[in-house]
């Protein structure tokens, strides 16, 4: 399986294999294969085949950086969807409105080793947002910003306040149950990177640690974005150096460096992957 700490999810249609080794080769961290929105009723079935044939000739490296989102579970489609997760063998699915504990349940029935990707768009998912975290299986929580916005009749031209106790409760329920940080939504304007890159930083002050995209040039602004700076890297070291010539008595630039500094200064270098 890929990383549970992919930063980024990059979406394509499931029914344009065309675009699957284009989204592979955009340095996202996983590339989603979309069964649902971005694909109309009539050529579902279609995409599942798409897919099918792509997974049969795709190498272990590919196919473990691969999520397919699947159609809600009260869906006519589900059961198709999850049909095309066993034959072609793919672990990973984000499910599409999600909404109990007992979705998550209904398709641990058929398939009990695929990871899920719950993904939350609606007020009834976040109010159970903390039980589904906690369901066997689940990978990590995602925040379906613009259909939640919808449910909730909020105008997010720029993030909503409205957003903010939602997507609290995402960041909370994810620790509680020892899950990476939740994934952001999708930022739409794709030729507006100040725009995308304030929505990363929105989320991130919040305790979001990744971040669906919808074109591959979204990539890379965030993995540059959540990448440590120079300057962060530097205090970092001075950090650990200091406390390894003086455990736990140490002090650097006026501050004592107590374990909780000593541990944010540990992550950060993970974050760069020292």
């Amino acid at each position: 399986m890929a990383s549970p700490t992919a930063r980024t999810y990059l979406f394509v249609p499931g029914n344009r294999a065309e675009r699957f080794a284009k989204a592979l080769a955009s340095g996202a961290d996983a590339v989603v294969l979309d069964l649902e929105d971005a694909v109309t009723a009539e050529t579902k079935a279609a995409a599942r085949d798409a897919i099918a044939n792509w997974s049969a000739g795709a190498s272990d490296d590919e196919r473990a950086r691969v999520v397919v989102r699947i159609n809600e579970a009260s869906s006519s489609h589900f059961a198709d969807d999850l049909g095309l997760l066993r034959e072609a063998g793919l672990g990973r699915a984000m499910l599409a409105k999600t909404e109990s504990a007992s979705e998550i349940d209904a398709l641990h029935e058929v398939l009990p080793a695929v990871e899920v990707l719950a993904l939350i768009e609606s007020a009834r998912g976040i109010a159970a947002a903390t039980v589904m975290a906690q369901c066997s299986g689940v990978a990590r929580l995602v925040f379906g910003t613009l259909d939640f916005a919808l449910d909730l009749d909020l105008d997010i031209a720029e993030q909503s306040d409205g957003l903010l106790h939602a997507a609290s409760q995402l960041v909370l329920a994810s620790r509680l149950a020892g899950l990476p940080g939740p994934v952001a939504g999708v930022t739409p304007q794709i030729d507006d990177e100040p725009r995308l890159l304030a929505d990363l930083a929105w989320a991130r002050r919040l305790g979001f640690s990744a971040k669906l995209c919808i074109h591959p040039k979204q990539v890379a602004p965030i993995h540059h974005a959540l990448a440590p700076s120079p300057q962060a890297l530097d205090w970092a070291r001075r950090v650990l150096a200091a406390d390894a010539a003086s455990p736990g008595a140490a002090r650097l630039d006026g501050r004592m460096i107590d374990r909780p500094v000593v541990l944010q200064a540990q992550r950060t270098l993970q974050r760069a992957g020292h």
